[in-house]
């Protein structure tokens, strides 16, 4: 009897082992120190900030950088086994596919909730704008009078006949512009500007915001569609050249007098299978504080989306614009309609 209850409390003592043993795995998971980011940008700015979020709390922020497309289709191949917990990108539209996709996950921030305007969020708290940037005409001021040019419409009058410039139908900074206009107006009218740039344009599209820009003051063409940010970069270049481009140009925020300038943005969600969720989650909400905020305006040319924050000097200086309030789900939802619409008026 005596060696019987022995082994039976040597199989007790071993079922207990085994059991600790595999409880083990969660509360390592729970103590881990690290957010694993997959990001499309690449500036000197976001790197100091994924230090300074390291600094102030012990978690050690792992960086992979490539283009958009590359980390949703990185993600989306690597699956549950993905090491993703936030993936960063430019343009609502992408960050509505990679919901879309089902690559990003809800979370509960009141902190987020608090620091970004709804419509700079996701409705089902997949993703959260980072910064904004105005999708802005730009001109040579010493060249071009402006009278009659006020709205991005006007840009398919007879007025800009060959004098636009724009980049091509592929890049998503113009189909959500396009999609913006489908989701204020109808499809209708977003085919007709379509086709009414494509008619005025100053030449096939080519090139960056950047090089539009270049265009302009070399007199290829009159005005462009570019992003703000391009502007800032110009005008603070190592490159005397560019800096020189940049001081030759003014901007315009269209369509004031109606919905408002198009806003692009960058933004952020945490990844569907992330292993490190409560670091993710505090990562972004990092982001989008105050301080952060303040570095993205003042560092890299781009306007801040919580509001307790001012903008940057430049940017002040090409004073203040009513934004398009559109909530920028539709850009993504309304993607594939630009797509086929510049498809169908011929935009390159």
């Amino acid at each position: 009897m005596r060696f019987y209850l022995l082994g039976v409390f040597a199989l007790l003592f071993t079922a207990c082992k085994t059991e600790t043993k595999q409880a083990e795995p969660e509360s390592d998971q729970q103590d881990t120190k690290e957010v694993n980011v997959y990001t499309h940008r690449h500036y000197e700015a976001d790197q100091k900030l994924f230090a300074q979020f390291e600094t102030e709390t012990g978690i050690k922020v792992n960086v992979v950088n490539a283009s958009a497309d590359e980390l949703i289709q990185k993600m989306t191949a690597e699956g549950e086994q993905s090491p993703a917990d936030v993936l960063i990108t430019v343009d609502a539209g992408r960050l509505v596919r990679a919901k879309d996709k089902g690559l990003l996950q809800s979370v509960t921030s009141d902190v987020l909730t608090k620091n970004i305007p709804s419509h700079l969020r996701d409705a089902d708290n997949h993703w959260f704008s980072l910064t904004k940037r105005a999708r802005v005409i730009v001109y040579a001021k010493d060249r071009i009078p402006l009278d009659g040019l006020a709205t991005y419409e006007d840009l398919t009058t007879a007025a800009w006949k060959d004098k636009v410039l724009i980049r091509s139908s592929n890049n998503i900074y113009n189909q959500s512009l396009l999609a913006s206009i489908i989701a204020n107006e109808n499809v209708e009218k977003a085919t007709a500007w379509a086709k009414g740039i494509v008619n005025n344009m100053a030449r096939s599209p080519k090139g960056n915001d950047r090089d539009q820009i270049k265009a302009v003051v070399a007199g290829e063409g009159d005005v462009a569609v570019v992003n703000t940010y391009y502007i800032g970069k110009l005008l603070n270049s190592k490159d005397p050249e560019e800096v020189k481009v940049g001081q030759q140009v003014a901007l315009l925020f269209p369509n004031q007098q109606g919905r408002g300038t198009h806003i692009n943005v960058s933004g952020a969600g945490v990844a569907k299978y992330a292993p490190n969720t409560a670091n993710a989650t505090a990562f972004i909400e990092f982001l989008s504080s105050p301080a952060a905020q303040k570095v993205f305006a003042e560092a890299n040319y781009e306007y801040p989306v919580n509001p307790s924050v001012a903008t940057s000097e430049l940017l002040s200086s090409w004073g203040s614009f009513k934004e398009d309030t559109l909530s920028l789900s539709a850009l993504g939802k309304e993607n594939k309609k630009a797509v086929l619409i510049f498809d169908t008026v011929g935009w390159k």
